[in-house]
């Protein structure tokens, strides 16, 4: 399988540019304060440890002022260098209270990357609600009791369901019961039982209402 090639991410490499620039900026700024040798070299380590310490907090646990203060502190000790060492400063003149600020800042990088490093992080923890007393239940009364000093309302007693009132009766023909009783002793005679009232609706034609009747009137 062949290797895929590999892509040079501009971004990286204008960040590797920058980077080199700055570092040598601060080398050249501590050199001329008085840094000379291995603490020269020392001081672009220790400025972009704490810009990079800082802003990890940042994104950790979110915007706070320490991490923001220290933010700025060693982002504008890398901007100072970098825009002191454009020609606005005289290398072979540097002003006593730039060489102050240059031997104070092992210090207080320290300091700034021990209280990164050691400060509680994340939210403070919600105060507890379990002290608190539980709210008293509520008295419950029976159905039949009543409050003190009140007045009991009566039992109400349930009334008896009333039974439907049977339908009206079908007026029925004197000439249709007649021939619905010969339909019915000649059921008898063929088959020896009574006839009931769905062949005899079935054998006369007419709808179940009527039929009851019928059959009521034969028995």
């Amino acid at each position: 399988m062949a290797r895929p090639a590999l892509r040079v991410d501009a971004v990286l490499v204008q960040a590797v540019i920058a980077g080199a620039l700055s570092f040598a900026h601060l080398h050249d700024l501590a050199a001329a304060a008085g840094q000379t040798g291995w603490k020269a070299w020392a001081y672009p380590v220790s400025v972009d440890l704490l810009l990079v310490a800082s802003w990890r907090r940042l994104r950790a646990d979110g915007p706070s002022r320490l991490a923001w203060c220290w933010f700025v502190v060693a982002l504008v000790a890398s901007l100072g260098a970098n825009v002191a060492t454009a020609g606005l400063l005289d290398v072979n003149a540097v002003p006593a209270w730039l060489r102050i600020l240059v031997a104070a800042w092992p210090a207080l990088a320290f300091m700034g990357g021990t209280l990164l490093a050691h400060s509680p992080t994340g939210p403070a923890p919600a105060p507890s609600t379990s002290s608190a007393p539980a709210p008293a239940p509520a008295p419950v009364l029976a159905p039949d009791a009543a409050p003190e000093g009140g007045v009991s309302e009566p039992a109400t007693t349930p009334q008896p369901e009333q039974a439907p009132a049977p339908p009206p009766a079908v007026p029925v023909p004197a000439a249709l019961i007649e021939h619905a009783r010969k339909v019915a002793d000649d059921h008898h005679a063929r088959t020896g039982t009574r006839i009931d009232t769905e062949t005899l609706r079935a054998r006369l034609g007419v709808p179940p209402p009527l039929a009851d009747a019928i059959a009521a009137q034969l028995t």
